[in-house]
């Protein structure tokens, strides 16, 4: 019986922590659906302008972080940025926390100096 209990509380506990780091395969269908990578660079590594963010590899809370400024839009906390803007009204808070998985999941050619 404290096995079976055992079994589950993990299963449960593990549920959360994959619910709470976002569906990665998700992620990647929302990126493809949004054409992230028009912009991004097919590998999220290369985007088409300089001043346009790598996006592989970033951190999760950085990536969802800057996802809900361009969703709150120009004002306090918020980035402006009419393309992005528009692009992520639609996403939820689920959507956001996919995508940021998805892109934390991918390779990023960012170098860290120490």
């Amino acid at each position: 019986m404290k096995k079976t209990l055992l079994a589950v509380a993990c299963c449960i506990a593990s549920a959360a922590v994959s619910a709470a780091g976002g569906n990665i395969n998700n992620g990647k269908a929302l990126a493809d659906k949004y054409a992230c990578a028009t912009c991004h660079g097919k590998d999220y590594n290369s985007p088409i302008d300089p001043s346009y963010p790598k996006l592989a590899g970033q951190h999760k809370d950085y990536l969802a972080h800057a996802l809900v400024a361009y969703k709150r839009g120009d004002g306090p906390n918020g980035r402006n940025n009419p393309i992005m803007g528009g692009l992520v009204k639609p996403l939820s808070n689920k959507d956001i926390e996919d995508l940021a998985a998805y892109f934390h999941s991918l390779p990023g050619s960012m170098v860290i100096k120490r």
